[in-house]
């Protein structure tokens, strides 16, 4: 039997030297990816940054920003060979108690309108489409809508 499967994944603060594994998923997922700087930006910054990873593999990570009543995802991703397998759940989940336990009243995200998979997730969770931003993201063929998401803690 594999021995990594039976590892238990484990959810941790992003440090400065996990950033080349999240640039690599980064890149690996997102058609217009993060710079390393906006990450390590927000490590230096104080933002809620977090990895997922088991054993030695990083399976995703996420930076979370939060103001005095409010919690905001600015990133999430899980590498590809890791989704549908129920880890991007398992991360968001692991944010919204981190905003609870800022004594957040709300959290917010922004997600690519052609991206249902996540929305999808994101409704699944309680989250509720509140706005759209128009022309929002950089897109192949110009710019994409995000659509603005919400879940009442």
């Amino acid at each position: 039997m594999n021995t990594t499967l039976q590892q238990p994944v484990r959810i941790r603060e992003m440090h400065s030297s996990d950033l080349d594994r999240v640039i690599l998923i980064e890149r690996e997922i997102f058609l217009f990816p993060w710079s390393l700087m906006n990450f390590a930006d927000s490590i230096k910054t104080g933002y809620l940054c977090r990895v997922m990873e088991q054993s030695d593999t990083l399976l995703g990570y996420g930076i979370m920003m939060m103001s005095p009543e409010e919690a905001h995802i600015l990133t999430l991703g899980i590498a590809a060979n890791w989704q549908k397998k129920g880890w991007g759940k398992k991360l968001l989940q692991h944010f919204i108690q981190l905003a609870k336990e800022e004594h957040a009243k709300s959290m917010l995200l922004d997600v690519r309108e052609s991206n249902h998979g996540a929305a999808y997730l994101y409704q699944q969770m309680g989250f509720q489409q509140i706005a759209t931003r128009k022309g929002y993201y950089p897109a192949m063929c110009g710019r994409e809508d995000a659509l603005v998401m919400q879940l009442m803690l």
